[in-house]
């Protein structure tokens, strides 16, 4: 370092002495545009116009070295400062901070193991920014840790109605947002007989996910892309987290089935899968019902099936049921309940149609298919066949029909018509399912 300037002592070339609170600080004026070391007891005047970058703190300091940094041109709220922690804490933490406000200003002092460098003062809301992530519990969950772990994201997973307990909402320099993906409960599947007619297929329940950008590189279905689908902003709060159950399936050829629950997290609503038409009913009572996907159709006067998306959602949160047939035997049969991402089948000659196919989602961390619609009966034993996660029918046995997949949000399966059996009830829809997602460090 160079001598004395003038007369006074305290300043050499280059570098400018200021007195301050545990030693003095003694400003380089050479301006960094890149990357350091820090040196304890300097300040530094720091230009971050081109690029970001981290100026490393002292790996031994010793209690009372201070250091100060500025903003010279006025850029850290578009390229911030990090200070690296040297292998210290920072303000009690193991992580490192940033300075990201124009004209910011901060000098700190390391003071011992436990809280390490703290702030003493700073200048223009320059205050140095931690990185905070999301905290959380609640859910079943298969491990002792409370969640599922993948690298530096957790997964809780809800197959029933329970809280999600938010500690900490974390912060944008760490994470603040939670992926989600909300699956309602399937409705049950049609009843058939006696005599020639079915019910239709059990809609399958409303499915919405976020795009997963917030919580790290994992496959969304096709119905987490596009608008309205990015991650919920947190909040320290105790979220109730809604499972809708699986409808009932219709024990007679003259009754719709019971339709899905909703599930719900925070602002997402995923709607209950739409009920079956009736195999004997008049031509309204054969209609499929509406919701998340719609059911299918009975038989009985070629019922209509029920639509879905309903109430509406972008992206959609599922499709329509397919149509029943009401050609003279052995051609009736119904329509298969709508999936999650197609449309149920229409019914066929004599066989009923298929339920429409469901999504799969690796939010879970492996690729699981949900919401998939329930397949169509048919005249006699031919069954329909089944969405992704739906329930399929019972063919070629006459007898009660498959039931949605627990926790899938899957449409149940119409019974077959059984001249001259007793009455084949329709199964029962899948419950739902719930997931949130967040970066945790």
């Amino acid at each position: 370092m160079s001598g004395p300037v003038g007369n006074n002592p305290y300043r050499a070339s280059g570098v400018v002495a200021a007195a301050a609170g545990g030693g003095a600080i003694s400003w380089c004026t050479t301006v960094k545009t890149g990357a350091f070391c820090v040196a304890a007891g300097s300040g530094y005047l720091v230009n971050t116009t081109s690029t970001a970058f981290t100026a490393t703190l002292p790996c031994s300091p010793a209690e009372g070295d201070q250091a100060s940094f500025v903003d010279f041109a006025g850029t850290f709220d578009s390229n911030a400062l990090t200070l690296g922690r040297g292998g210290k804490k920072i303000k009690g933490a193991c992580c490192d901070a940033t300075v990201s406000a124009e004209r910011g200003a901060v000098t700190i002092i390391y003071t011992g193991t436990t809280q390490g460098w703290i702030q003493t003062s700073q200048g223009n809301d320059g205050t140095m920014v931690q990185a905070e992530f999301v905290a959380a519990t609640g859910g079943n969950q298969p491990t002792a840790t409370g969640c599922i772990v993948c690298t530096n994201y957790k997964v809780h997973t809800f197959t029933g109605t329970g809280p999600l307990c938010v500690s900490n909402a974390g912060n944008s320099a760490g994470s603040s947002t939670i992926d989600y993906l909300v699956v309602a409960g399937g409705a049950g599947g049609g009843g058939g007989g006696p005599g020639t007619h079915s019910g239709g297929g059990g809609g399958a329940g409303g499915y919405r996910e976020s795009n997963g950008t917030a919580s790290g590189c994992y496959t969304t279905s096709p119905l987490g892309t596009g608008p309205c689908t990015t991650a919920l902003t947190a909040a320290v709060t105790d979220y109730t987290i809604t499972v809708g159950a699986g409808g009932a399936g219709s024990l007679s050829k003259n009754c719709k089935s019971t339709a899905g629950d909703d599930s719900v997290f925070s602002t997402i609503t995923s709607a209950g899968g739409g009920t079956s038409g009736e195999a004997g009913g008049s031509a309204p009572g054969s209609a499929g019902g509406a919701g998340g996907s719609g059911g299918g159709g009975g038989s009985c006067t070629g019922g209509a099936g029920g639509a879905g998306n309903t109430p509406p959602t972008t992206p959609n949160q599922g499709f329509a049921g397919g149509s029943g047939k009401c050609n003279p035997a052995p051609d009736l049969s119904s329509g298969g309940g709508g999936g999650a991402t197609a449309v149920g089948a229409n019914a066929g000659c004599g066989e009923g149609g298929d339920g429409g196919a469901g999504a799969t989602s690796c939010i879970t961390a492996s690729p699981v298919a949900r919401a998939g619609g329930g397949g169509g009966g048919a005249n006699v034993a031919d069954g329909g066949g089944q969405g992704t996660a739906g329930g399929g029918n019972s063919n070629p046995t006459p007898g009660p029909a498959m039931a949605g997949t627990v926790n899938t949000g899957g449409g149940a399966a119409s019974g077959s018509a059984s001249t001259p059996l007793p009455c084949n009830g329709g199964g029962a829809g899948g419950s739902g399912y719930v997931v949130v997602r967040y970066k945790f460090q």
